[in-house]
């Protein structure tokens, strides 16, 4: 490995000016280099699921990891190490020194937005697993920045459920893996701003638990100069700075910041910048996708174990050649491979195998056969047009051409003459698809190529621009876009409302030239907070009778030996830069489930979403899975478990609730609960199972809960006596009952008997993932520390151990106790950091 630089010669040498310039990136993806001290520009990229590089758009191809919530769901620290050293990795071939991941906000709702983006609603599960991840990227020479610091796109209320819900898991995850970087939330805790908090920042983050690491803002995610220098916050981005540059120079001659000040930040960036010299990750090295079967089988392994086992009522699965010969294939989630949730976890993975495709190759393998038929349509915007699109030379894909003005005064207008010249492009480019975030690019462009439909019929057309604009089909205009185009959600928001139109009578395999002329004039002046040219997406799909296309589904279950239902969410419901207004499947899903089941009650019913949906047809369905979103391999995962290839071990890392009403959070969380722009945190400490069990509340499927197709046994409890700083042991036994092998993830609960203030009834404090063949039995020791009994005392604004007796819970889940004892604390105690 190269060796690190020397901070403080670098520090001294460099002026002023450097100083501030190093403080704010270059542009979005990397930070600023200073030739002249020998400071060269780190490159960064986003996370948490795969490592997309410096693109948005036209981005080099690159693995997705299953979605926070699935990895999440394994319980598994080993494969959270694996999938961290292999997104290191990946890290190095696209010259990525920083990935901007893990993503550790504790999940309050169904509803978040970016909830697959977390790992659980517990902060002990959320910040272990986070740790490991963070190790094995970090041992890789790759920097983690663990975010978003903290109580993202929210308000707070309570300093004890800030501690013990929020801060939490970010305080385990630092304590035990040390990431390098730290990315600040948007938001404001108690009225500031999390990048300009000297309480967040600067006490309790860098004086409190003693980080060492370099501190970031999120992207356009800085709202001051001087306070946000003196809270901790070192690099603004992305660049172009807004709030430093000019600004600071003008704060330093204030006197509002000094030069201490400014040296302080700097060299947390000289810091981070000493990594990445050690990584041996070249800088400004090329961008290069990485594919090899160690890594697929890593994606595979990854995908299977995201997926929870919630019914098997009737042993239906694993499905065997002597049970199954003909499988019918259903649902908006199966042909498509839904590989993660929206936004920026979103990327161009290097190759997808959806549900469709992993249980065809699987049934081939014990003779049985496999028919497909969507049954009804669950999208919210049209699917992408990728697979039906060629450019004129026949190649896959379109063309994208860009003038720096309008070569033609009505480059934008409803009727264009299509035959004028437009003269030469200032610069031009190929892409595969159609939903194109242009991050690079000039002004006036066309988008053009020929659109091939593998279906006769009607077919609807959806498009939203970040832009104005026309849709034309062989020089026909479809959809207007150019005449005072409405805002909508599209591109996080700058972005114009999904505008559809039907196109009669296409016919299969017939060419049609599409063409797209979009201008970003009015969009970059009406003042975007990100620096790029616009956005293209557009859809579409052959029109479907909704009657008729579950009608088929309904013939085609009813002549099959067993029916796999695969429905859920996408990235269009779940993503980044808004919340789902609902727990509800989309469209007419749920009809959908409730006639297939009518039809064979041998159905599994596969649910693929980041958080959880009602489920009110749950009571009929004997078989049912939650699959999460799997990343590339993920249809390769779900048919493993499916045709028993690998033993369900998942377990639900969220509460699913009957209902959105019985979440603790409602209705707190949304528009309903938002007073003057604030969300307040009306359930305190009592997040997730915590709410529930408080309320007596049964949801419909609890946390840490999962079925295997092995049964487990547990005996033999033990634990010893507590030491005067919180340390014990537990032991206890676990038989593999059944017939197969399996693997069973034993939770350890903790209750305090008598506290002097409200507790839960019960807290996550440990968690053992165990591999047992048939009939075998593990004696199982595991050790915890003062963090499993104490609570934050905001009366003395400390940690709080109190004397007095504690209950020991070992469970299969947090509603499934499977052994319990008691232990005592002697002396109460207090402790300030981590």
């Amino acid at each position: 490995m190269a060796t690190g630089i020397d901070v403080e010669a670098t520090l001294a040498k460099m002026t002023l000016p450097n100083k501030i310039k190093l403080l704010t990136g270059l542009g979005w993806w990397h930070t600023e280099s200073i030739p002249e001290a020998g400071i060269p520009s780190m490159r960064l990229s986003d996370g948490p699921n795969g490592v997309r590089g410096t693109q948005f758009f036209n981005g080099v191809p690159a693995s997705c990891f299953p979605a926070s919530t699935g990895l999440g769901s394994s319980f598994d620290v080993d494969l959270a190490v694996k999938v961290g050293k292999a997104l290191g990795e990946e890290c190095k071939a696209k010259g990525v020194h920083v990935l901007l991941a893990p993503t550790v906000n504790t999940q309050r709702s169904p509803l978040g937005g970016r909830g697959f983006e977390s790992f659980s609603e517990d902060p002990h599960l959320n910040g272990t697993i986070a740790a490991a991840y963070i190790n094995g990227l970090q041992s890789q020479g790759v920097a983690a920045t663990i975010k978003h610091f903290v109580a993202n796109d929210q308000e707070h209320e309570s300093e004890r459920a800030l501690r013990e819900v929020y801060l939490k898991p970010f305080q385990i995850a630092i304590k035990n893996s040390d990431p390098w970087a730290l990315m600040s939330a948007y938001n404001r805790v108690n009225g500031i701003h999390v990048s300009e908090s000297q309480r967040l920042l600067g006490d309790i983050l860098r004086k409190e638990w003693g980080f060492k690491g370099m501190v970031m803002s999120d992207w356009i995610g800085v709202y001051s100069t001087a306070e946000s220098i003196k809270a901790g916050l070192d690099l603004e981005m992305p660049g172009p700075s807004v709030m430093r540059g000019a600004a600071l120079e003008r704060s330093i001659i204030a006197e509002k910041v000094f030069p201490s000040d400014i040296d302080t930040r700097v060299r947390k960036v000289l810091e981070l910048l000493e990594h990445a010299h050690k990584s041996g990750i070249p800088f400004d090295g090329p961008e290069e996708s990485l594919d090899t079967p160690e890594l697929r089988k890593t994606l595979r392994t990854a995908a299977a174990d995201a997926v929870v086992l919630l019914k098997n009522e009737k042993n239906l699965l694993p499905f065997t050649s002597d049970n199954v010969k003909k499988i019918a294939v259903i649902g908006p989630n199966a042909k498509y491979a839904m590989t993660s949730g929206g936004g920026s976890a979103r990327l161009l993975s290097t190759y997808t195998v959806s549900p469709l495709e992993g249980i065809t190759a699987a049934a081939q393998e014990i003779g049985a056969s496999v028919k497909y038929t969507i049954g009804a349509t669950s999208h919210k915007f049209l699917p992408l047009l990728d697979p039906y699109i060629q450019r004129k030379d026949g190649k896959q894909g379109a063309l994208i051409e860009f003038w720096n003005e309008s070569p033609i005064e009505d480059f934008v207008s409803t009727s264009p003459d299509f035959n004028a010249s437009l003269g030469a492009t200032i610069w031009s480019t190929p892409t595969l698809g159609t939903n194109c975030f242009l991050m690079d690019g000039i002004d006036e462009k066309k988008y053009s190529a020929r659109f091939v439909p593998d279906e006769d019929g009607d077919w609807e057309f959806g498009l939203s621009l970040a832009g104005a604009g026309n849709l034309f089909i062989n020089q026909k205009l479809v959809i207007d876009l150019s005449t005072n185009p409405e805002q909508g959600e599209s591109f996080f928001g700058l972005g114009t409302v999904d505008v559809r139109t039907v196109v009669p009578g296409l016919k299969a395999e017939h060419t049609y030239d599409l063409e797209l002329r979009i201008s970003n004039g009015s969009f970059i002046a009406r003042g975007s907070p990100y620096r790029c040219w616009g956005g293209i997406r557009l859809g579409g799909i052959r029109q479907i009778n909704s009657d008729e296309a579950i009608d088929i589904a309904v013939e085609l279950a009813r002549e099959s030996d067993a029916t796999v239902l695969v429905i859920g969410l996408n990235h269009d419901w779940e993503s980044e830069g808004f919340d789902r207004s609902d727990m509800e499947l989309p469209g007419l899903t749920n009809r959908l489930v409730q006639d297939v089941l009518n039809a064979n009650s041998n159905t599994v019913v596969v649910n693929q979403s980041g958080a959880p949906v009602a489920m009110p047809w749950v009571d009929q369905a004997s078989t049912l899975i939650q699959a999460f979103y799997g990343g590339n391999e993920l249809g390769n995962g779900l048919a493993d478990i499916l045709f028993g290839k690998v033993n369900p071990s998942g377990k639900l890392p969220l509460t699913f609730p009957k209902r959105i009403e019985d979440s603790p959070s409602y209705p707190s969380f949304g528009h309903k609960g938002q007073e003057h722009g604030k969300i307040l945190y009306n359930e305190g400490i009592f997040v997730g199972y915590r709410g529930f069990e408080i309320k007596n509340l049964a949801p419909l499927f609890p946390f840490g809960y999962g079925l295997s197709y092995t049964h487990f046994e547990y005996s033999d409890l033990i634990s010893t006596d507590i030491s005067s700083d919180g340390k014990f042991t537990i032991s206890f036994k676990i038989r593999n009952t059944g017939n197969v092998y399996g693997r069973e993830i034993a939770q350890i609960y903790i209750t305090d008997q008598h506290s002097s203030l409200p507790r839960p009834i019960k807290e996550l404090k440990g968690f053992v993932k165990v591999e047992l063949q048939p009939g075998e039995t593990k004696t199982i020791s595991h050790a915890l520390n003062r963090e499993a009994l104490s609570f934050y005392d905001d009366r003395e604004m400390k940690w709080l151990a109190e004397r007095g007796k504690f209950a020991v819970l070992v469970a299969a889940s947090s509603a499934d106790t499977r052994l319990s004892g008691e232990i005592e604390l002697d002396n109460s105690f207090t402790w300030i950091g981590l």
